[in-house]
């Protein structure tokens, strides 16, 4: 059963010395839990076992996790909690039922503090060998498990955690068994020290360097420490989700339309400016406003998002609005606006942003998709760049095929720049030049481009184009993590753990309608009245089935973070470590006034 032998894989150990006990060995296979009117799938309720049981490089024999997104695998293959944060947490909680395997733990130890464990740390336990990996990451089953919805967050508010281990010697363990410490990790973090590192205010550029140096930290905390160190503004906390830099402007801002341009039968652009004439704030290439349009006088507001088309830093924005049959906000915008007219405005925000770095890129998109990366594309002429840029764009026929004078002049500005355009339905007759090609793109056109694996891969379009391209790219050997998409309406919920149900659209919620702030959705076209009884955001957009993305549900891991457009919020209870400006965690925020969300 041994995969590899301790000698081979632990190297020069050191002291070897006696660390702690194994009290309990907790197993538990993924069962079907009820929660809050729906169906989670869960590993967390461990139990003890009695005698020994083989630990293998994924698990232990009769244990499973229910989410391998968030748990399982190499790196986080035994959960492990300590003796000495039951003791704390039986008096901090004023509780006596915390038995062994409560916290969701694998091994239930006597010694072991997360303050004295560092990550890299090894331990021989019966038979088996292990390395410690990094600190517990937090989401709400722990609370489902414990009956305290705030567990996730006092877990890492009071540096009490718990780790994994990665297997680096299968063998058969027992409760009862010593925990023999064999090697001792470089840089000595600790567990404790790596969690806060991560999750808590006031980190160091330093510390952060110090942890990406230890081999044995797992890729995923890994990369969230990487994110921290390129980080250059923009506030908030990299490591656990992107955010752009603070808006340049709160709320909405009335701006002028100083010009009309038609770019196909479909496609209009619009030149916005301020109406007094001073030069509207930059906006980094990729980004989108949010409009709010009235189409009627006495409408509910009409929100809408548009990414920039135009050239970053010209001071006027440029969006490129598709008209969309029965389009409430598109066919306000293509019918009734006129050169003069002001529109309800908010700041440029979004993360679909060009990156810096000498990378090759490709641009790629579909239809009225153009519009992000022809700012990029914008952007890196504009910097006569010198990376390679490929221009790749499909269309249905030559009329659809907005920006092609533009985008080839800007292509042909660049020395080392490449552009087609596929037609799906080339006009009989249409002359297919060295820059078009007759059919969809898709994936056999790509693999025939010869393009370089270590791009930037920006794509914009619809959802399947940009689905089948994604993994396209992929197939041709880029890494997943360089391929970055645009999506214009709400992206995909994110809801560890809960059983999948019918979708819905976004609607009212049940009940009577509430009396407080308006909460409005921009991407989800809903608007509604806020009532307490929700108690966060989160779950007044839960309540309407606007798609939410989610993990921890009191303010600890970030997932929930979203843009606010305008408005303001209160926090109750308060996150552990502050959003970027501009944004709000939305699993523990409530409104303080009529509220504007890019969800």
């Amino acid at each position: 059963m041994t995969v590899s032998s301790p000698a081979a894989t632990l190297g020069t150990a050191g002291a070897v010395t006696t660390a702690g006990v194994l009290r309990s060995l907790n197993v538990g296979l993924p069962r079907d839990v009820a929660w809050h009117g729906r169906t989670v799938h869960t590993a967390v309720w461990k139990r003890p076992v009695d005698g020994p049981r083989p630990v293998r490089r994924l698990n232990i024999d009769g244990d499973g996790q229910g989410d391998l997104a968030g748990h399982g695998g190499e790196h986080r293959a035994v959960f492990v909690y300590q003796l000495g944060s039951y003791r704390y947490w039986r008096e901090a909680l004023g509780r006596d039922d915390l038995e062994p395997g409560i916290f969701g733990e694998n091994f239930t130890v006597e010694g072991l503090a997360d303050d004295e464990v560092c990550i890299g740390d090894r331990y021989r336990i019966g038979d088996a060998v292990f390395e410690v990996t990094q600190p517990r990451v937090t989401c709400y089953r722990v609370g489902i498990r414990l009956d305290d919805p705030q567990m996730p967050a006092r877990l890492v508010a009071e540096h009490r955690p718990g780790f994994y281990f990665r297997v680096l010697a299968e063998g058969a363990v027992q409760a009862g068994d010593d925990i023999v410490k064999v090697g001792s990790g470089p840089e000595g973090m600790t567990v404790a020290e790596i969690d806060a590192l991560l999750y808590l205010p006031g980190r160091s550029r330093h510390q952060v360097a110090r942890a990406l140096r230890i081999p044995a930290l797992s890729p995923g905390w890994r990369s969230s420490f990487q994110q921290i160190l390129e980080q250059k503004d923009g506030g908030g906390n990299a490591g656990l989700v992107a955010a752009g830099p603070p808006p340049a402007w709160s709320g909405f801002r009335r701006l002028a339309v100083a010009r009309i341009e038609a770019e196909t039968p479909t496609i209009s652009s619009l030149y916005l400016a301020d109406p007094g004439g001073a030069a509207l704030p930059a906006a980094l290439p990729g980004q989108f406003l949010t409009l709010r349009l009235r189409p009627g006088a006495t409408d509910q507001p009409v929100l809408r998002n548009y990414s920039l088309s135009g050239a970053p830093g010209s001071g006027q924005y440029r969006i490129s609005v598709k008209r969309e049959p029965h389009g409430a906000g598109s066919g306000f915008l293509h019918a009734r606006v006129r050169v003069g007219d002001e529109l309800e405005v908010g700041a440029p925000r979004g993360t679909f942003t060009l990156r810096p770095g000498s990378a090759p890129v490709l641009l790629i998109s579909a239809g009225v998709g153009a519009t992000p990366v022809l700012a990029m594309l914008h952007a890196l002429a504009a910097e006569k760049s010198g990376r390679t840029v490929w221009w790749l764009h499909g269309a249905r026929t030559p009329a659809d095929e907005a920006f092609a004078a533009e985008s080839r002049a800007l292509v042909a500005s660049l020395p080392d720049a490449r552009r087609l355009v596929c037609l799906s339905h080339p006009a009989p007759g249409h002359d297919v030049d060295d820059q078009h090609s007759g059919g969809r793109l898709a994936a056999p056109v790509l693999s025939a481009l010869d393009l370089p694996r270590d791009a930037e891969a920006y794509l914009c379009g619809p959802d399947r184009f940009m689905a089948d391209i994604s993994a396209a790219l992929v197939a041709l050997g880029l890494d997943a993590g360089r391929i970055h998409t645009e999506i214009f309406g709400a992206p995909p919920a994110q809801t560890p753990g809960i059983a999948a149900t019918l979708a819905r659209p976004p609607h009212q919620p049940a009940g009577e309608p509430g009396t407080g702030p308006l909460i409005s959705f921009a991407r989800s076209a809903l608007a509604t009245r806020w009532d307490p009884s929700h108690g966060s955001l989160l779950d007044l957009a839960e309540a309407c089935d606007v798609p939410v993305r989610w993990s921890c549900r009191t303010g600890v891991c970030h997932n929930c973070q979203t843009t606010v457009v305008a408005g303001t919020v209160r926090y109750s209870p308060e996150p552990v470590d502050p959003p970027a400006d501009g944004t709000v965690l939305i699993c523990c925020a409530q409104p303080g006034e009529d509220l504007t969300l890019d969800l």
